[in-house]
């Protein structure tokens, strides 16, 4: 059972763009699409931990900044020839505002 809780407006991300929610144990990247679909990740790329809120978002997919590794914002799993995953959170949209499950569905590799 996921714990939602609310943490931004859906107008404060911008598309194609994230925001990063700081937890006690780690940063949350959330990723906006551009057409509106919203997807949470650890922000560190499984390669070398790089900000993948800092990445570029294309389709459902971020590519980190440090060495271009390509993760599916849905699965959190690096795409291509390379290999790794980061956590990644349930989130939904309610009036406006993106909730996020406190409860990981992946666990980090």
């Amino acid at each position: 059972m996921n714990n939602w809780i609310d943490i931004i407006a859906l107008d404060e991300i911008p598309r194609l763009g994230s925001r990063v929610i700081r937890t006690d144990t780690m940063d949350v990247a959330v990723f906006r699409t551009r057409d509106d679909q919203v997807f949470a990740l650890r922000d560190a790329c499984p390669h070398k931990g790089g900000p993948l809120s800092q990445g570029i978002v294309h389709g459902t997919s971020v590519t980190c900044p440090l060495h271009n590794w390509k993760i599916d914002l849905a699965s959190g799993e690096a795409l291509g020839p390379d290999e790794g995953c980061t956590n990644v959170f349930a989130t939904k949209v309610e009036g406006g505002r993106v909730l996020l499950a406190l409860k990981a569905d992946v666990a980090a590799a």
